[in-house]
């Protein structure tokens, strides 16, 4: 079976991850299996991870293509720790997240992310949990605008909730073209906007159903404290939310974290840095890419090399707006 797509930023996350012979490799958002599939080719042993069980065919094919190098365990990859462990492997040589609704997902109607096709309001990644349904048909209005705005960055977020609110009073919701039409008459129509207007909304219920950001904030902490020193660590993020957090959390264990107020003492930091950034700032997609691959263009890559200190542990002031998964 063939990649139903191709995986973003290849060239530069091979770059990055190094893998060489014998060495192992967390893919902790397998897919299709597009970079897992790059790893093997360099000889290296892959252990691919996913909540989602309609990857399961990809997983297949792959495993048939190279038997004694690649298994696949379903798990949300902030579970990343747990399914090292499971596989006994003695070390973690590198470890790669590419953050987000794959193109699958979004092209599969029962799925229910899109609201350019009708089908359930559902959105789960994996099939376990709340639905998309279940939050908009029972969260009161202030939790709704909160991850309308938190989320989508929605500004009339709160006429977005009044709305659900009202109309689920006479019917709950239950389909995707439903809700779009709400969202869509709240916000006033189209009026020539480049986006639809329920773009923000979507990717708000999205990100809550699926704890995005907290699994993401979970992951980072899992590979941290799994990967071996000189382990690498590569994260593909396509928003703001996702990149800003990646980036948070690099920035503070190599110790590049800026200084406190000057008009308040700073706590002397006695934590050594637990990675070393491979380099500074983001990658981004090379033209070449974005010809051939639009939805490359919002990626961003960041990678770093993991130390012989200690982990840290857990993310200090985590976004903690969603439900874990």
């Amino acid at each position: 079976m063939t990649s139903p797509h191709a995986p973003v930023l290849l060239a530069e996350v091979l770059e990055a991850l190094n893998p060489q012979p014998g060495d192992v490799v967390i893919d902790a958002t397998f897919g299709a299996g597009g970079y897992t599939r790059a790893i093997l080719e360099r000889g290296a042993q892959v252990i691919g991870l996913d909540r989602d069980p309609t990857v399961q065919p990809h997983a297949d094919a792959v495993a048939a293509a190279y038997p004694d190098q690649f298994q696949l365990i379903r798990t949300p990859f902030s579970g990343l720790s747990e399914a090292f462990a499971e596989t006994g492997k003695a070390q973690l040589n590198g470890a790669v997240f590419d953050i987000g609704v794959s193109s699958m997902q979004l092209d599969q109607a029962e799925r229910g992310f899109s609201f350019m096709r009708d089908g359930p309001l559902d959105m789960r990644m994996g099939d376990t949990g709340p639905t998309a349904a279940d939050i908009v048909n029972t969260w009161d209005h202030g939790p709704l605008a909160h991850i309308f705005k938190q989320y989508g960055d929605e500004r009339q977020s709160g006429r977005v909730a009044t709305a659900i609110l009202r109309r689920r009073l006479e019917q709950p919701f239950s389909r995707t073209l439903d809700l779009a039409e709400v969202v869509e008459k709240a916000l006033g129509g189209r009026r020539g906007a480049p986006i639809h207007p329920a773009t923000r909304v979507f990717q708000a219920l999205r990100i809550a159903v699926n704890d995005e950001l907290g699994q993401l904030e979970r992951g980072l902490e899992a590979a941290e404290a799994t990967l071996a020193p000189g382990g690498r660590l590569v994260v593909v993020t396509f928003h703001s939310l996702e990149d800003r957090i990646v980036k948070a959390f690099m920035t503070e264990r190599t110790g590049n974290a800026p200084g406190g107020s000057r008009h308040a003492p700073v706590a002397v930091e006695t934590r050594k840095p637990s990675f070393d950034l491979m380099f500074k700032g983001a990658r981004e997609a090379g033209e070449a890419e974005l010809a051939a691959n639009p939805r490359a263009r919002s990626a961003r890559l960041r990678a770093a090399v993991r130390t012989t200190a200690p982990a840290w542990g857990a993310i200090e002031g985590r976004s903690g707006g969603g439900r874990r998964a």
